[in-house]
């Protein structure tokens, strides 16, 4: 009979044990597969991305005629928003360009006396230009602040890119203010010979002038008709010699050589009557104002006031040379009429 456990005596009946062989069960970890549940509407949109992945040519063209008339749109809209600052930049550029041309015969009148007139004349405009690009520059950007600090990076990067083009106009200023040497002087810088033609603010131009030394194939100091151009910074780097500028005269020799047998002192007293012929009367205006300038520089040098004559020897004759003071471009003239008179 099956008893239910209230109806025994009362204590709840335990399970009979079985004879069962021992078992010991591991516990295996359960293995849960995650599906990941979208909404409907990221359904739809994956599904509305892919077809627009399968747009036609027809509308990217579109699409892109769109873009493209948008960005000239705006660019135009930005330059009506811009033009009133535009006008007032050009505006200024336009009173100083008048600035400039007015100023220049008033200053060029008032600084006729001074001798670097012309130096003076052309810094005035060079800041009345900057100034009126700085602002200018001000004007469009709006603000004061932006427009130091991009002047001073651009200025820093110009520093390094424009190293040489700025030696130049330093070299220009140097001779601006020093007077190294001006137009018409005749004057020999590093390798360059020749008479001044045109100084600008980067480069200086000259005639050439040939020389025996000087590799032109014209032997003699005259010139040849070729035009030399060198940057400025020559004057920086390398010496000046300057024929022209306070004394446009030089000191010339013609040597003539003689036998040893020769009656030297008749031959040295010829040479000396013939150049006091020709060059007494030429010497004595220089050399008075030679000595006027050495007064003038409290220099004590004595000067010869007729053309001299030295005798030096050789291992086959002897040379008789004479020395005199004749005009720097005129040295080939002189050296040729003593010649000519002396044989």
């Amino acid at each position: 009979m099956i008893f239910a456990p209230e109806e025994g005596d009362g204590a709840p009946q335990e399970p009979v044990a079985q004879d069962t062989p021992a078992v010991v069960l591991e516990e295996i970890p359960d293995t849960v597969a995650i599906i990941r549940q979208l909404p409907v509407e990221e359904l739809r949109r994956a599904e509305a991305a892919a077809q627009e992945e399968e747009v036609s040519p027809d509308t990217l063209a579109r699409e892109a005629t769109e873009e493209a008339v948008g960005a000239l749109r705006d660019l135009w809209t930005g330059f009506l928003a811009n033009l009133p600052k535009y006008l007032v930049a050009i505006g200024i550029l336009v009173i100083a360009g008048v600035l400039v041309r007015l100023l220049r015969p008033a200053l060029r009148h008032v600084l006729r006396g001074w001798e670097r007139h012309s130096a003076a004349v052309a810094l005035v405009g060079f800041a009345i230009w900057l100034l009126a690009f700085g602002i200018a520059i001000s004007v469009l950007v709006g603000d004061i602040r932006a427009l130091v600090g991009s002047l001073g990076l651009v200025g820093l990067a110009l520093s390094w890119a424009l190293q040489t083009p700025i030696e130049s106009f330093t070299g220009w200023l140097m001779n601006s203010f020093q007077g190294y040497y001006r137009v018409g002087d005749r004057v020999a810088v590093g390798d360059v010979f020749g008479d001044v033609y045109r100084i600008d603010f980067l480069t200086t131009t000259v005639w050439e002038i040939g020389g025996p030394d000087r590799g032109s194939f014209v032997q003699a100091e005259q010139p040849t008709g070729r035009l030399i151009t060198f940057p400025n910074y020559e004057v920086l780097r390398g010496s000046i010699v300057n024929l022209t500028r306070d004394f446009p005269f030089v000191w010339d020799e013609l040597t003539v050589p003689v036998a040893n047998r020769s009656d030297l002192r008749y031959a040295a007293d010829v040479l000396y009557t013939v150049a006091h012929r020709i060059l007494g009367e030429q010497m004595a205006g220089p050399v008075q104002q030679y000595e006027a300038i050495l007064r003038k520089e409290r220099l004590e040098i004595s000067i010869a006031h007729e053309p001299q004559v030295f005798v030096s020897l050789d291992d086959s004759w002897t040379n008789l040379t004479i020395r005199y003071l004749v005009g720097a471009r005129e040295r080939r003239k002189w050296k040729s009429m003593l010649a000519l008179a002396a044989t």
